[in-house]
C-alpha cells in the first residue's frame, strides 16, 4: 500500500500524542495542531487546514453530545437528591451491615459499584467516603484497604464498563465503527472479570491487616477521615423529611426498574425494543429528568421553575469539565477514519483512512495473532490512560481496534479491551494524578501508597481478562 505524506504525518502526530501522554502532559494542543497540518498538506490548501480544525471539533461534538446530556441529567438528579437529604438516606441502611472489617470490605465494593454505575464515581465518592468509610474503619477495616475497595469497584470496575450512562462504550464504538450496545456488553463482561480478580486478589493480599472492632476503638485513623455533618431530622421540616424518605426509596426503585426492564427485554427477546446503545442511555436519562423534576418541585415548590435551571447548569458545567477536552482529541482520531474524514475535510467521495491505511501497511510484517493484537491494544490503552483521564484515549484505542481486527479477532472485542486498559489506568486506579487523589484525600491515606496497593491486583486482572477476551469472547 502506497502511503502519502499526510499518512506519515498522521502517524508521527499519533506517536507524538502517545509520547505526550506518557509524559503526563495535556494532548489537546498536539491534536489540534495535527489536525490543521494534516488537512493542510492533504488538501494542499491553507484554508482547508483552518476549516478542518473547526469541522473536526464540530463532527466530534455532534457525535458525542448525547454523552454530555446523560452526564448532565444524572448529576443534576444527584444534586437534587442531595438537597432533600435523600442521597444520605439511600446509603445509611448499609452502615448497619458492617459488623466486621471483612464484611465491610465487600459492602464497600458492592455499594461503590452500584452507586458509581448510575452516577459515576466522581460524584459518588464523597458520599461513600463520608458515610461508609468511617463505619468500615470502626468495624476494623484499615483506611488504605477501604480506599483500595472503593477505587477498584468505582474508578475501575464501574467506570470501565460504564454500562448505564454508556459514555465510554459510545466513545469506543463510534471510533471503532461498531455498535455501542455490543461494545457495552463485552466491556461489562470484561470489567466484571477484571474487577472480580482485582477485588479478590486485593482482599487475599491485605486481609491480614483487617482488625477486630475492639482493636480500633479510639483509633487515631478515624481522625484522618474527612466526614460531613451527620444527617439529622431536625435539619428539615416534617414535610421535607417525608419527601426525603420517599425519594430515597423511589429513585433506586425507578432506576433499578429501568435497568431490569432493559435486561429482561434483551434476555427474553434477543433485542432491547429499540433501547440499544445511545437509546438505552436516553431511556435512563429521560427517567432521570422526570425524577429531577419531581424532586426539585418537592424541595423548592415555589421556586422550582428557577431552581431546576441551576441543577441543569451545574450538570452541564460538570459534563464539559469532564468531557470537554475529549472533543478535540476525538476530532483528530476521527480524521484518521474514513467514516468521518470526509465531513472533516469537505470531501463527499474517496475520503482517506489515515490510521487504517497505516496499520494495513504493516500487516504483512506482523504475525496474524489475536493475542498479539489484544495485548497491543491493551498496552496502548494503558499508555493513553497515563494522562489521568481514562476517556481521552478511547478515540485512539477504538480507531486502532478497527484497524487491527482480522479473521481471528474483531473490532468490538479489541475496542472493549482498549477501553479496559485506558479507564482502569487513567480512570483512577493506577495513576496518582487522576481522580484517585479524591479517594485518597477523603480516606486520609497517601495517594502513592494507594497506587502501589492497587497495582498488582489490577494488572493481574487486566492480563487475565485480555486472555479471556481473545480466547473466548472473540469466538462467540
Amino acid at each position: 500500500m502506497e502511503l502519502s505524506i499526510s499518512h506519515i504525518l498522521y502517524g508521527l502526530f499519533t506517536l507524538l500524542i502517545i509520547g505526550t501522554m506518557v509524559m503526563r502532559k495535556g494532548i489537546v494542543l498536539p491534536t489540534l495542531f495535527g489536525t490543521f497540518i494534516i488537512a493542510w498538506v492533504y488538501k494542499g490548501s491553507l484554508i482547508a487546514g483552518f476549516t478542518a480544525i473547526f469541522h473536526a471539533n464540530l463532527v466530534a461534538a455532534q457525535e458525542l453530545f448525547s454523552i454530555f446530556l446523560i452526564i448532565t441529567f444524572m448529576l443534576a438528579l444527584l444534586n437534587s437528591l442531595r438537597d432533600l437529604g435523600a442521597d444520605k438516606r439511600m446509603i445509611q441502611p448499609i452502615q448497619k451491615i458492617m459488623v466486621n472489617g471483612h464484611i465491610s470490605y465487600f459492602v464497600l465494593v458492592i455499594a461503590t459499584y452500584l452507586i458509581s454505575l448510575f452516577f459515576w464515581p466522581t460524584p459518588a465518592v464523597p458520599l461513600i467516603c463520608a458515610l461508609l468509610v468511617p463505619a468500615a474503619i470502626r468495624a476494623g477495616l484499615p483506611a488504605i484497604t477501604a480506599a483500595v475497595a472503593i477505587a477498584i469497584a468505582g474508578q475501575g470496575m464501574a467506570l470501565s464498563s460504564d454500562y448505564i450512562v454508556q459514555v465510554a462504550p459510545n466513545l469506543s464504538a463510534i471510533s471503532a465503527g461498531v455498535e455501542t450496545a455490543v461494545v457495552a456488553d463485552q466491556a461489562l463482561i470484561l470489567s466484571l472479570i477484571t474487577g472480580g480478580i482485582a477485588i479478590m486478589l486485593a482482599y487475599i493480599m491485605y486481609r491480614k491487616t483487617i482488625r477486630s472492632k475492639e482493636d480500633v476503638r479510639n483509633n487515631i485513623e478515624l481522625e484522618n477521615i474527612q466526614t460531613t455533618k451527620e444527617y439529622t431530622q431536625s435539619q428539615h421540616t416534617n414535610e421535607l423529611r417525608v419527601w426525603s424518605k420517599l425519594f430515597a426509596i423511589l429513585v433506586p426503585l425507578a432506576l433499578t426498574g429501568v435497568v431490569s426492564y432493559m435486561v429482561y427485554e434483551k434476555l427474553n427477546t434477543g433485542r432491547m425494543s429499540g433501547l440499544e446503545g445511545g437509546d438505552g442511555a436516553a431511556f435512563i436519562g429521560g427517567v432521570a429528568v422526570i425524577l429531577l423534576l419531581l424532586s426539585t418541585i418537592a424541595f423548592r415548590r415555589q421556586h422550582a421553575l428557577d431552581y431546576i435551571t441551576t441543577h441543569i447548569t451545574d450538570g452541564f458545567v460538570f459534563a464539559f469539565k469532564a468531557m470537554g477536552p475529549v472533543i478535540p482529541i476525538a476530532g483528530f482520531f476521527f480524521l484518521g477514519s474514513s467514516d468521518f474524514a470526509g465531513a472533516i475535510l469537505g470531501m463527499e467521495e474517496r475520503a482517506p483512512a489515515f490510521l487504517f491505511d497505516l496499520v494495513q501497511s504493516t500487516q504483512e510484517y506482523l504475525p496474524q495473532s489475536a493475542l498479539l493484537a489484544g495485548f497491543s491494544v491493551l498496552l496502548i490503552g494503558i499508555i493513553t490512560g497515563l494522562d489521568g483521564s481514562g476517556f481521552s484515549g478511547l478515540p485512539l484505542t477504538g480507531s486502532l481496534a478497527a484497524s487491527l481486527q482480522n479473521g481471528s479477532i474483531d473490532a468490538t472485542t479489541l475496542a472493549a479491551i482498549g477501553q479496559m486498559g485506558s479507564i482502569w489506568t487513567g480512570g483512577g486506579t493506577l495513576v496518582a494524578w487522576s481522580s484517585l487523589i479524591a479517594i485518597a484525600g477523603f480516606c486520609g491515606v497517601s495517594v502513592m501508597e494507594l497506587v502501589r496497593k492497587n497495582f498488582i491486583p489490577v494488572i493481574v486482572g487486566l492480563v487475565i481478562t485480555t486472555i479471556v477476551a481473545v480466547v473466548i469472547l472473540s469466538r462467540i
